[in-house]
């Protein structure tokens, strides 16, 4: 044994005895620059140009002048600005609430019910037929949907005429009593495949020990899901909940291929608002200060959704030890 090792070091180039050398700390560094620099420069930088915009009063062309709070100040009394967030929170129900309850109960099934009794090849395949919406390009998928949403001649309406139920036909994305929550209606289809992808990942890490034991105990599928299932995934559920928010909040691509935030300001959400306001109305200082103000709140909810997330996680690491 010791020749082995005397011979090994001399092939390594050091003296028998010697201790290997230590591989630098900042090794790694290296690593982590590229991608440093690349965030810098199409993130970092860019907020803190449009954050220095947003305190200046321009047009998008000459020399910018100097206004401070002024644009913030008139978002305060900005009543369609208010009323785009009020469409945010819509848009969170539909992009987050909503797909994260549905995807927690078609996970279960998935995972507990399909898997078991059809085999996992038909749970997979159903699980990717449900996250095929979040492959497809929203710009292809709000067309679709503006052909089925169409007055008279759209699928929807068509199918209605069909079975019989034609006082039902209405102007899907033209009422604006209605425009709205057609929007909420597609989000949730192309939303609802991503949190049932991690719930089922998520569910792959739970000992099936519990399963068994709670169904030998004679504890039905509803039992087992909310006192296994729900509290052994809870990390997973800060994540999905999370992400789907930021997504909510900052959604433009449907409401630009569906509505143009129609019809009368219906549909306009803060990252539309924001959009008309550059390129349209070209009040480039008010739009960056309407997209500051969205960032921020967009970073206070990722703080707050990491903060829960690992507190889940190191509860449940305590549980475990």
């Amino acid at each position: 044994m010791t020749v082995t090792v005397e011979r090994d070091a001399r092939v390594a180039g050091r003296s028998p005895g010697s201790r290997p050398p230590r591989r630098p700390r900042d090794s790694y560094a290296l690593f982590l620059l590229p991608g440093a620099l690349a965030f810098l420069a199409v993130v970092v930088v860019p907020f803190l140009m449009n954050t220095a915009v947003s305190f200046t009063d321009w047009q998008g062309v000459g020399n910018p002048t100097w206004s401070g709070l002024a644009n913030y100040r008139d978002l305060l009394d900005d009543s369609a600005f208010w009323a785009s967030f009020r469409h945010s929170l819509f848009m969170v129900v539909a992009m987050a609430v909503i797909p994260t309850l549905l995807g927690l109960v078609l996970a279960a099934a998935l995972f507990d019910y399909v898997g078991k009794h059809f085999g996992s090849r038909i749970a997979a395949v159903l699980r990717a037929c449900f996250y095929l919406p979040q492959v497809l390009p929203i710009a292809v998928a709000g067309i679709v949907w503006s052909w089925i949403l169409a007055p008279d001649d759209g699928a929807l309406d068509a199918l209605l005429r069909a079975v019989g139920l034609g006082s039902w036909q209405q102007d899907w994305l033209g009422d604006p009593d209605l425009a709205l929550y057609s929007v909420m209606g597609v989000m949730v289809w192309v939303q609802l495949g991503f949190p049932l992808v991690v719930f089922m990942a998520g569910l792959q890490r739970v000992d099936p020990q519990l399963y068994e034991a709670a169904e030998l105990d004679g504890a039905g599928w509803w039992r087992r899901f909310r006192h296994i299932t729900l509290p052994q995934i809870r990390p997973e559920m800060y994540v999905v909940l999370t992400w789907c928010s930021i997504a909510a909040l900052k959604v433009f691509g449907a409401v630009y291929v569906l509505t143009k935030g129609g019809p009368g300001g219906a549909t306009d959400v803060p990252s539309y608002f924001s959009f008309t306001t550059f390129f349209e109305k070209t009040q480039v200082g008010y739009g960056a200060a309407i997209s500051t103000v969205l960032t921020v709140i967009i970073l206070a909810l990722s703080l707050v959704g990491l903060k829960l997330q690992t507190r889940a996680e190191d509860a449940e690491e305590g549980v475990r030890t």
